[in-house]
């Protein structure tokens, strides 16, 4: 089995490779193989809900009573909010050392990019609870699926016997989808060359090097959060190697890198949790669901580098409140925008607002956002990793897996 995963993530490294190749020498004309890698989303859409819904309501009803489902459900928003407060000042002071913004020759975009707003906090907590659960999963509302799913669980304990047969059906349909992840991954490789290879091959050398500083910081950023926040989270609260931690995370985290979905990279985030990094199921069902909905360590990363760019690039200096009200802004707006398509736009908007830097500046970085992206999803399927290792290290929930 352990020869397997190694050489599955083998054959996705040497995938990625191949199509960076394949984009810088054929350009644009690599759109040949988008169908390989469209087929590959649509076959990883296809899980998605079924998957969440069933190990979801296996997982609440697992953990049994609503004290236990507490002090789980706290540990893992305090821990995903805390991480992410410290992921937004890892990237402010990158963004100073490497000043990416300063001595930019580009000229201003002058098209305007629109940017959909966030329904605000109140409006987005309201929307957790849905009108129509049907509605609901045929949409794919993640926020909504976890809220329907955890009363499900809830009601399968209070009821006792008479919900045994709820329990099993969703326990069947969980090990069925856990068993169609596992085919899927099998065509991973060939999904990750027609994804990547596109996108090489669309935007290449001439497009990226302009804005090669801000594609570092953000970068760098996110590798140091993951070796600094990451790995001794994972050690301390859960006494498990890090090199263990990313070489189990590591199919997902290739997987992420290359879909930029961390909904779509949920059901491989959690087969590899489960299966390489022994997190119980009651446990990585809660955890990652949420964690893919509001956990944006990489976005925040993101959200510091960008705020710092925009800034120098206009020549203006932010003054230490303002970067408080940058570090508070991030925090909130990870769970304010919770759910909304572009997410990351979203809410660069609502940061830069809250300091007084022009929105405009969002289209000097909006053409090179999806090779951005893949950087911040990865780091956030592996925060929502680590989360979920931390939660069932802390709660006895986990087994330790070999090196």
């Amino acid at each position: 089995m352990n020869l397997i995963k190694s050489n599955l993530l083998t054959q996705i490294l040497i995938a990625f490779i191949v199509a960076i190749i394949l984009g810088l020498v054929f350009g644009q004309s690599i759109e040949v193989l988008q169908p390989l890698g469209d087929l590959f989303l649509r076959l990883i859409k296809l899980i998605i809900v079924p998957l969440v819904l069933s190990t979801l309501v296996i997982g609440i009803a697992s953990i049994g009573d609503i004290r236990s489902l507490g002090r789980v459900g706290s540990k893992t928003i305090v821990y995903y909010l805390v991480t992410t407060a410290i992921a937004i000042i890892i990237g402010l002071i990158l963004a100073f050392i490497i000043s990416p913004g300063k001595g930019l020759s580009i000229e201003t975009p002058t098209e305007e990019i629109e940017v959909n707003e966030s329904e605000g906090y109140v409006q987005t907590f309201l929307n957790i609870v849905p009108e129509n659960p049907m509605l609901a999963l045929t949409e794919g509302n993640i926020l909504q699926i976890i809220f329907f799913a955890i009363f499900i669980g809830l009601a399968i304990t209070v009821i006792g016997k008479k919900g045994e047969p709820l329990y099993h059906f969703f326990n069947s349909l969980a090990e069925a989808m856990f068993w169609i992840t596992g085919v899927i991954m099998r065509f991973a490789p060939f999904g990750i060359l027609g994804l990547v290879a596109p996108i090489i091959g669309q935007y290449g050398a001439s497009v990226l090097l302009p804005l090669l500083k801000i594609i570092l910081a953000v970068g760098i950023a996110c590798l140091l959060h993951a070796i600094i926040v990451y790995s001794s989270s994972v050690k301390l609260f859960a006494n498990m190697s890090p090199l263990t931690f990313f070489k189990g995370i590591g199919p997902a985290a290739a997987i992420a890198f290359s879909t930029a979905s961390s909904a779509g990279t949920l059901p491989v985030t959690i087969k590899n949790t489960q299966e390489n990094l022994g997190v119980s199921n009651k446990i990585s069902s809660f955890v990652l669901p949420l964690g893919a909905t509001i956990n944006m360590d990489g976005t925040a990363i993101y959200q510091g580098v960008a705020v710092i760019f925009i800034a120098q690039f206009y020549g203006l200096d932010l003054t230490i409140m303002q970067i408080f009200t940058v570090v508070i802004t991030t925090v909130l707006a990870s769970i304010g925008t919770a759910g909304v398509p572009g997410a990351g736009m979203i809410m660069l908007a609502m940061v830069l607002s809250a300091i007084g830097l022009p929105l405009e500046g969002i289209a000097l970085i909006a053409g090179i956002d999806r090779v951005l992206d893949m950087f911040r999803t990865t780091v956030n399927i592996v925060g929502d990793a680590s989360a979920a290792v931390v939660v069932a290290g802390t709660e006895n929930e986990l087994e330790q897996k070999a090196s």
